[in-house]
């Protein structure tokens, strides 16, 4: 069993910077990609950015890269987000998720998922 815990969230005003990070439990951590979602209020959950297990490959929506960037440390077992030049838009609850591989998380078909952290970011 995997449980994911997202820590981070908070208050920003806009052009600020956050890094949520997300706690992995379970004993094959390192073998998971992993990867972060988010979800506006009325909105769908939308993918932002995913790692594959061993972090050499990412994947972001493309509307987010270059302000946001994804990392782990299987050590520490723990995935992070950090995210920059932030804007009102990106205000939502953000999920961590695991999954087999790169793919199955990037479509959403991922296994496990974090109850949620939320971001606000006022302008």
């Amino acid at each position: 069993q995997v449980q994911l815990v997202e820590s981070g969230g908070g208050l920003v005003q806009a052009g600020g910077s956050l890094r949520l990070s997300c706690a992995v439990s379970g004993r094959t951590v390192s073998t998971y990609a992993m990867g972060w979602f988010r979800q506006a209020p009325g909105k769908e959950r939308e993918f932002v950015a995913a790692i594959s297990s061993s972090g050499g490959d990412t994947h972001y929506v493309g509307s987010l890269k270059g302000r946001f960037t994804i990392s782990r440390d299987n050590a520490k077992k723990t995935v992070y987000l950090q995210m920059n030049r932030l804007k009102p838009e990106d205000t939502a609850i953000y999920y961590c998720a695991a999954g087999g591989v790169l793919s199955t998380v990037v479509s959403g078909r991922s296994i496990y998922w974090g109850q949620g952290t939320q971001v606000t970011v006022s302008s």
